[in-house]
């Protein structure tokens, strides 16, 4: 069965640990997406439920808690607080956000463990494990440091190089040595339950690869990853060996104590953390009084799961062999794993504080939320790593958010209210203007809001598609279509002579900040939520406003009727300041502990190009260099390099055609300002007259960038 054709969705986003803050890189990788995601099949009417919690278990706590000479409930309590809230800072709308410490997971989990126990599904082995006499305990794979023998990597844990990525187990480790005291670790024999991962092997394959089991199609792998398949598959190809589920740990849910030699015997986390997402419905249903069953148990439920792509392995193997080993769980229909998000270029590191707390970015930007979540999901790392950069921020506030879509909404309100007194204008059915979509065509209203529609359409089949930087595109491509309808129709000059034209735009104008409103939902919920009000409409309730909207647009039908005030003028986006970001790469690198790289390097050595022969400083000032700021802009057909820009020069507007496509989107340009060289001779490319060029630096990996003026500078005037 399709994901589309199910009756309710459960989506879940990966378990932060309780043991540190969260930063970027964890945003950027499971919870942005699945906010993402949730929010729109909430905005689009269907059922789901979002679950998540903090994981508290396993030794990364423990070693927190030894580092900083406390109990590891304090360091779960404490972080358990401050997660939860930068969530909700950040406007992750968790159904619930549980905790692996609550009793009902406890519960849970070993009830888990008891049924596949009794199904046979584990074996008792005993073998030989690390033991750190210092320490007087056995070590658990985080517990256990050494030199990874795939990258050399010094510090490698024993599950896992975080370097590398590789999986490791603690007898592949070189020199192994205990976190724990830094003593030599020795072998001694322990007991443990292992689960019988290789007897899964043969389904698992056929469903990673074919969605099929058993004559029934749960999934479609056409829809799945690539890197996620890979890595899948690479795992299969091996060959799955039994995994022990427990360990020997003083912190973490006990095995059953009524089964032999549990005695300090912990459930290992890999096993109880996926069980979290359980744990978290139940006492989600417990606390709405709902039936937690039909969402774990019922084939009329799509079960997603988001992640990092450190966790595919676990949710797209152990778990589901786990689940299917119980014989009562559904199985999921996706994995979206993300790939890493890097900073500033380097690797995001907590261990050397190269990275940006989320606590810490809101209360030292309050009001920036949607910045930071616009940023994260337009450079969100889906098929590959992607970087975090402070002015990448700033440039995509300023130019995207403040320039684009807040100029827009701006530029339509002042009009409303100069024109109207505020009160949306009567417009005829019939009125005839220039569509934003295409500065050739004219339309009528109906039309004009079909291809309105069918946009939200497109945006909300990429987010279907777990393509959500494709869907944020979508989302700048109304806005910058709602731009072009103003630039087109230049409602501000036409206002008396063509008075029922104008009416025509600036209603349709309003319909499309209605639609922005509710498109921003998924990706903006607080500038949804202030354009919401400035248009006096109703709060949002999460429950079809996007579907009812697109079916009346679909109609032709305007969703914001005539007469109905609207607030006035307000600034939707504010500007970050040179300063402000300044302050923050100052904080990043003074708080980052120093790392081994390759600075003292000698430089390589590059060739530039050579200085073109001399002219004399008459020819130079015969060009004629203006400040402009790009108003519209759209690909040329049929042209890869090509962008068509419209540039305004305060004393008019410019089409101008600039070979800019393989290095900017039309959206990320809209409210750039520029400099043109406003006298160069018109010249036709593609069949468009282009009245201009747009001066671009140009490095020597042929990347352009544009060459602009300071921030604020009047449009029109020259550049010298």
């Amino acid at each position: 069965m399709p994901t589309s054709a199910k009756k309710r969705y459960l989506v879940t986003a990966a378990l932060p640990y309780a043991n540190g803050p969260l930063h970027l890189g964890h945003l950027a990788g499971a919870y942005l997406p699945a906010d993402v995601y949730v929010r729109y099949l909430r905005l689009m009417g269907r059922e789901v439920l979002f679950v998540c919690g903090s994981d508290e278990h396993g030794a990364a706590i423990t070693m927190r808690a030894r580092k900083e000479g406390v109990s590891p409930r304090e360091i779960v309590d404490k972080y358990h607080v401050l997660i939860r809230d930068t969530f909700q800072k950040l406007g992750i709308a968790f159904d619930i956000y549980h905790r692996t410490s609550a009793p009902l997971h406890h519960q849970t989990s070993q009830d888990i463990f008891r049924k596949l126990l009794e199904k046979g599904h584990f074996e008792e082995r005993e073998t030989e494990q690390y033991y750190d006499e210092a320490a007087g305990q056995f070590l658990a794979d985080r517990y256990i440091l050494g030199t990874c023998p795939v990258c050399e990597n010094p510090d490698a844990y024993g599950d896992q190089c975080e370097k590398c990525g590789t999986s490791l187990s603690p007898d592949q480790l070189l020199q192994p040595r205990s976190a724990l005291s830094g003593a030599t670790p020795v072998k001694r024999p322990t007991t443990h339950w292992y689960f019988k991962l290789n007897e899964h092997e043969a389904w698992l394959r056929e469903w990673i690869n074919t969605g099929r089991l058993e004559g029934k199609v749960l999934h479609d792998p056409a829809t799945w990853k690539a890197h996620v398949l890979g890595q899948c598959n690479s795992w299969l190809d091996q060959g799955l060996q039994p995994r022990a589920m427990t360990r020997d740990l003083d912190w973490g849910v006990d095995v059953p104590p009524e089964i032999p030699r549990s005695e300090g015997k912990k459930l290992y986390v890999w096993l109880d953390a996926p069980i979290g997402y359980i744990s978290a419905t139940k006492q989600w249903a417990a606390d709405h009084r709902e039936n937690w069953e039909r969402f774990w148990k019922s084939e009329d439920t799509a079960l997603i799961h988001f992640i990092g792509k450190d966790n595919i392995v676990f949710h797209c193997l152990i778990f589901p062999a786990i689940l299917r080993a119980h014989g009562e769980f559904i199985l999921p229909v996706n994995v979206p794993a993300n790939q890493f998000l890097n900073l500033e270029g380097a690797k995001l590191s907590t261990s050397r504080n190269w990275a940006v707390w989320a606590h810490e970015y809101m209360e030292e930007l309050p009001g920036r939320e949607d910045d930071l979540r616009y940023n994260l999901i337009k450079n969100m790392p889906e098929q590959r790593d992607s970087d975090f950069t402070w002015k990448g921020l700033q440039e995509t506030t300023n130019t995207e958010l403040v320039g684009n879509l807040g100029g827009f909404i701006q530029r339509v309100f002042v009009l409303v209210h100069k024109n109207y007194g505020g009160l949306v204008p009567q417009a005829r059915p019939e009125q005839v203007f220039r569509s934003g979509w295409n500065a050739e065509q004219e339309v009528t209203l109906d039309r004009e809001l079909f291809a309105l529609a069918k946009k939200l359409e497109e945006m909300g089949a990429e987010i279907e598609r777990f393509q959500f930087r494709e869907a944020l595109r979508v989302l700048m491509e109304i806005s910058s279509a709602g731009n072009a309808l103003l630039q087109f129709n230049e409602p501000w000059k036409a206002a008396q002579e063509r008075a029922e034209e104008v009416k025509a735009v600036l209603f349709a104008a309003i319909q499309y900040a209605v639609a922005l409103s509710a498109a921003m939902r998924p990706f903006l919920p607080f500038a949804a939520a202030r354009l919401r009000a400035q248009l006096n409409l109703p709060a949002f309730e999460d429950d079809g406003e996007l579907v009812a909207l697109i079916n009346d647009l679909l109609e032709g039908n305007a969703v914001l009727w005539p007469d109905h005030p609207i607030g006035p003028p307000e600034h939707l986006f504010s500007r970050l300041s040179d300063e402000v970001i300044a302050a923050q790469m100052q904080k990043l690198r003074a708080a980052a502990s120093p790392v081994q790289t390759d600075a003292a390097a000698p430089a390589p050595s590059v060739e530039y190009p050579p200085v073109k022969e001399t002219i004399p400083y008459e020819v130079f000032a015969q060009l004629d260099l203006r400040v402009a700021t790009i108003v519209g802009a759209e690909k040329v057909e049929k042209a890869d390099k090509l962008l068509r820009l419209t540039v305004d020069l305060g004393f008019e507007t410019r089409t101008i055609v600039a070979g800019i496509a393989q290095h900017y989107t039309p959206e990320e340009v809209i409210g750039r300002q520029v400099v043109v060289v406003a006298n160069l001779a018109p010249r036709k490319m593609r069949g468009i007259e282009s009245q201009g060029m747009v001066l671009m630096a140009e490095d020597a990996q042929g990347r352009l960038c544009f060459v602009r003026p300071d921030e604020g500078w009047p449009v029109g005037f020259g550049v010298r």
